[in-house]
């Protein structure tokens, strides 16, 4: 045992002198409480569960510290968050109280309170369906001009969301083509797009328009 105590005795004064200047210098400093907006994360959320509500992006933390590691607001801000675990998250309505397990701090640093303190979500079963691509061309052709025919490629695109949210989608639309106002068939590049923004494709939104044009 006393080996124990009198082995590399010089090495162990030394951590010891060096640990009690580091707290000499933390204690010496003054304490400081600061207000910080900071990101919210969400992990482990099932990717069969969507959610189907506002997302909380930031919440304002009040925290207290020594001015050292306060001081360098809002430089060191990258090391506050708020992680959300949603481990065995099920379909329905879910709150979540935000305490100081939840916030990744400096050392030194704690968590007095988050504004909001609460953040209350909605999740829905996931849910993937085709729908059919919706093409309009604008009406801006010559007289004597007229639309033969106008299909999609491809007519039907894959998307996913929440099974609510799908269940309200007929089509997948595309912006009015302006055509080229010459008889014949061109194709048009053109991106489809969802009007509700929780619905998401699956496949590239990508979608070639071919019309014929004719005389009338």
């Amino acid at each position: 045992m006393k080996s124990f105590f009198t082995e590399r005795i010089g090495w162990k004064l030394l951590s010891l002198a060096a640990a009690v200047l580091l707290w000499l210098s933390v204690a010496g400093e003054p304490e400081l409480a600061a207000f910080v907006s900071v990101r919210v994360e969400y992990k482990n959320l099932s990717p069969e569960v969507e959610i189907d509500s506002d997302v909380v992006e930031t919440v304002l933390l009040e925290v207290r510290g020594p001015s050292g590691e306060l001081g360098n607001l809002p430089e060191d801000r990258r090391h506050y968050t708020v992680i959300l675990d949603m481990t065995n998250i099920e379909p329905g309505q879910h709150t979540f109280t935000i305490d100081r397990g939840d916030v990744r701090l400096p050392r030194g640093v704690q968590l007095v309170r988050a504004i909001p303190a609460q953040i209350h979500m909605n999740f829905e079963p996931g849910a993937t369906r085709s729908v059919p691509v919706e093409v309009r061309v604008a009406d801006d052709l010559p007289p004597d001009l007229r639309v033969v025919e106008a299909t999609a490629e491809p007519s039907v695109l894959a998307i996913a969301g929440p099974a609510s949210r799908l269940a309200g989608v007929i089509s997948a639309r595309i912006d009015p083509v302006h055509l080229k106002p010459v008889a014949g068939t061109a194709r048009y590049r053109v991106e489809a797009y969802i009007q509700d923004a929780r619905v998401r494709f699956q496949d590239p939104p990508r979608v070639t328009v071919k019309v014929t044009i004719g005389k009338r």
